[in-house]
Formats: structure tokens, sequence, C-alpha cells
């Protein structure tokens, strides 16, 4: 009678030698015997809550009565932030494993209570008062437990005030403040001098030498409307018998460096350095007799220069250098 040899089994065993399949989860379970909460499969394994919110559930029932389960001290105890925490126990207050309330103490002050509920079918997790919900949730060895957890007290918000309607504002006068001796002493207004008999030809021979100062200085280049400006304070010079040359000396002298504006500087100085009247042209003479109106104004046959004459002639230069 012939023997099967047999080398190898036909297939290969799915359970090892405890009979425990290797495919999926392997359970190897001890009993507790202190230091555990019971949690029912109907959270472990809830199919509306986030991983987030069943972990959160199991650490709350974790957690002995009074406990402190606020948002932030949530999220200093685990790595998730203060949004995550506060949207896990918005999963868990829907569902009915927790229920959150505002009460007010006897001394005013207002506080939230949190129930957690291992079931939550139990009476109250609906949003029932606790004193209605019946037998109270237990997450620790049978025992008093209280039914709730007092978070820190919470300040009252204050009622908002209304603002009451201002008075009109009155005008109040100016304060007159009182010099002092270092305040800057204000510049009085230029007053250009105007010549006392208007003539043409005096005229004329202002605005040739106010339009001629550019040759003998180039920074005094005026503006057209700047030379009819001045003109009337330089025939006044020529009124009181000043020469033009004597003119033109005073106002090119001694010029600042930067010349920013020599319209106001000419104007200023025609104002300030105006000549004294000759005796002729005072209202009255030192003899205290009356004088008549001064003599127009001579061209020079020689120089060709302005001189105030009764008639045309030579002016008192030419004559003197005549002499000589």
């Amino acid at each position: 009678m012939d023997t099967q040899q047999v080398s190898a089994p036909p297939r290969a065993s799915s359970r090892d030698r405890r009979g425990v399949r290797h495919a999926g989860v392997t359970h190897i379970n001890s009993r507790h015997t202190a230091r555990f909460t019971v949690v029912g499969n109907h959270l472990a394994q809830h199919r509306g809550l986030s991983l987030v919110a069943i972990a959160l559930a199991v650490h709350i029932q974790s957690l002995p009565a009074g406990a402190r389960i606020g948002v932030k001290v949530l999220a200093d105890r685990f790595p998730e932030s203060e949004a995550r925490v506060a949207s896990a126990l918005r999963e868990l207050e829907a569902h009915g494993y927790l229920r959150r309330t505002r009460e007010r103490l006897p001394n005013g002050r207002v506080v939230t209570r949190t129930v957690s509920y291992n079931q939550p079918g139990e009476p109250g997790a609906s949003g029932k008062s606790v004193a209605d919900a019946g037998p109270r949730p237990t997450t620790v060895p049978p025992g008093p437990t209280p039914p709730a957890a007092l978070s820190a007290p919470e300040p009252q918000p204050r009622p908002r005030l209304q603002p009451q309607p201002r008075p009109p504002m009155q005008k109040q006068p100016p304060i007159q403040r009182q010099a002092r001796a270092d305040d800057p002493v204000p510049r009085p207004a230029v007053v250009l001098p105007q010549p006392l008999v208007p003539d043409p030809v005096r005229h004329r021979a202002a605005i040739d030498l106010l339009s001629g100062l550019r040759r003998d200085e180039p920074r005094l280049l005026l503006a057209e409307t700047d030379v009819r400006r001045l003109a009337p304070a330089v025939a006044a010079w020529l009124e009181r018998d000043a020469h033009p040359d004597a003119v033109r000396a005073v106002l090119t002298a001694d010029l600042p460096g930067p010349l920013r504006r020599p319209a106001a500087l000419l104007a200023h100085r025609l104002a300030v350095l105006v000549p004294a009247p000759l005796p002729a042209l005072r209202a009255g003479g030192e003899s205290g007799g009356e004088s008549g109106p001064p003599d127009p104004l001579q061209n020079c046959d020689t120089c060709d220069r302005a001189f105030r004459s009764p008639g045309p002639g030579r002016c008192r230069g030419c004559r003197t250098e005549r002499r000589r």
C-alpha cells in the first residue's frame, strides 16, 4: 500500500495559533481596576462627530467634577487651536453630550455652568433645567458627584449710557497776549514818496534811470511793472534836486549777496533814504517868505544830464569846469 508524501500544506492558514486573523485590528485588552472611564460605543463610534469632538468628549468625561473646561484651558492643554476646540464643543452641544448655560449668582456675578452627559438621551441633555434632569451623569466610579462645573466668573456687561447733548459752544473772545521784550518788532509798510508836482519829463527820466540799473548791476533786472511802480518815487528824488548819478549810486551801493527781490530792496531804499527837500522847496523858507514852484528839469547842453533850471543851458558841474 502506497503512502502519500505531503511536504507542504495545501494552503496557508489565515489564523495564528490563537485563532486571531492577521487582517484588520487586533485587540489585546487588559482589565482596568483603577483610574478608568466607561465610554459608550455610541460616542466612540459616532458618525456625526469629528475625531476632535469624540476625543474631547472622552477627555471631559474623564475629568473630576469641578474641573475647568473652558476654551482657553483646553487649548492650553492640547495642541489644537482655540477655534478647533470651540468648534468641537459646539458639536458636543448639538449632539447632547454637553450643555452650557449662563446663570446669575446671588451676588450678581454671571457664570457659565457646564454639564457633561455620557448618555445624550438622558433627561436634561436636551435643554431642560438641571433640577428636572433626573439621574445625574457620572464620569467616574459610582459616588456622589456635583452635576456641574463652575468656570471662572465673567464680568457682567455694563449698560451703555446715552451721551448727553452738549450745549452750544459760545464764541470766546481771543485772548490778548501781552507783548514781551523778545518779541520781533513788526516792520512798518513801505510808503513810497510821491512828487509834489507831476512832470512828464521827470517821470520819463525816472523810468530810464530804473531801466538802466542793470547796466551797472546785473542783479537789478526789474520787471516793467516794478519800474512803473517805483518811477514816481525816483521822480520825487529828482524833484528834490537829487542828481541822477547820486540816485543811481544810492540804489546800487552795498547790495546783499543773495538778492532774491531786487524791487523790494529798491522800494525800501527809495522810501527810507529819500533826501530832504531843498530850502527853496519848503513851504516857508528860513526868512519866512513864501516860495514858488520848483524850476523844471532841463537837459545839459554839454553832458546831457538832467538839472533843474528856469531855462535851458549847462548844468552846475559843466559851468564850474568851464570857469576853471
